[in-house]
């Protein structure tokens, strides 16, 4: 075969499958969605308890009431790369829009530090502490003085704790003092909202029983989503548009997030 037969095959070839070249383009597109200011600035003052979580289907914010301490911690469960550590920093960047340091801070603790650059900058951040640090474990303690001995009824404290399994290897005392905070934290404005890996529930199962709200990201193996509650959540089906999903009384009620600026 010469070269200009050659060339004209591999042209008709490739105009044959140029539809479904196109259509393959457009099926992987993601468009980004609105940045969180122009998200909060659209849906002005909010009440001052309310915490930004992120924007349900059917166009309302998704807030959690910091003056009521029925939900708990909140457990953020999903694959690698379901965009937990996404929502913890969204939460983050809306504390410091929404809500002055005197009436709301939050914490980091987390294995990857870098990923948090820029954070700490926001006034309302009371630190970024990796979890392989001593810092970590001194935080912890802080919140709890906090906790106990402080008298204000006008400020809250997030711990935003970025991976359950690797703070479940702090010392004995850390532990324990996680473990207050789990179950006395929110009653006294202490909030944590932690992440977990779902391919590692197993390994934590003991402390999940602290956690009865619970939020998901996309979940593929049915019978981890079975382990950690997520019965009928449909997970493997959530996307850029329909980012996480909890459970609403007997529904499951979805939301997105906004992109960061």
């Amino acid at each position: 075969m010469d070269e200009m037969n050659r060339y004209s095959l591999l042209m008709e070839a490739y105009a044959e499958l140029q539809p479904e070249i196109e259509s393959a383009r457009k099926l992987t597109t993601i468009v980004a969605n609105p940045p969180l200011s122009k998200v909060l600035e659209g849906l002005g003052a909010m009440p001052p308890e309310g915490l930004f979580m992120g924007m349900a289907s059917d166009g309302l914010p998704m807030l959690l009431n910091l003056h009521d301490a029925v939900p708990g911690p909140l457990l953020v469960a999903g694959d690698a790369g379901a965009g937990k550590t996404d929502l913890l920093q969204i939460i983050a960047r809306a504390a410091g829009i929404t809500h002055t340091p005197n009436a709301l801070q939050f914490g980091v603790m987390t294995n990857h530090p870098e990923e948090w650059n820029g954070f700490e900058r926001i006034p309302n951040s009371a630190g970024i502490y990796p979890l392989y640090a001593d810092s970590s474990q001194e935080f912890l303690l802080t919140l709890v003085a906090w906790a106990r001995g402080s008298k204000t009824e006008s400020q809250s404290v997030l711990l935003l704790l970025d991976d359950l399994e690797a703070a479940t290897n702090l010392d004995f005392e850390a532990r324990q003092t996680l473990r207050w905070l789990f179950l006395r934290g929110p009653a006294r404005r202490v909030w944590p909202i932690v992440t977990l890996n779902a391919n590692r529930c197993e390994a934590i199962q003991p402390w999940l029983e602290a956690f009865h709200t619970r939020i998901f990201g996309s979940i593929k193996d049915d019978r981890r989503a079975q382990q950690l509650m997520a019965n009928g959540a449909d997970l493997p089906t959530l996307n850029n548009n329909a980012k996480f999903t909890l459970r609403e009384g007997n529904h499951w009620l979805r939301f997105w997030l906004p992109s960061l600026d």
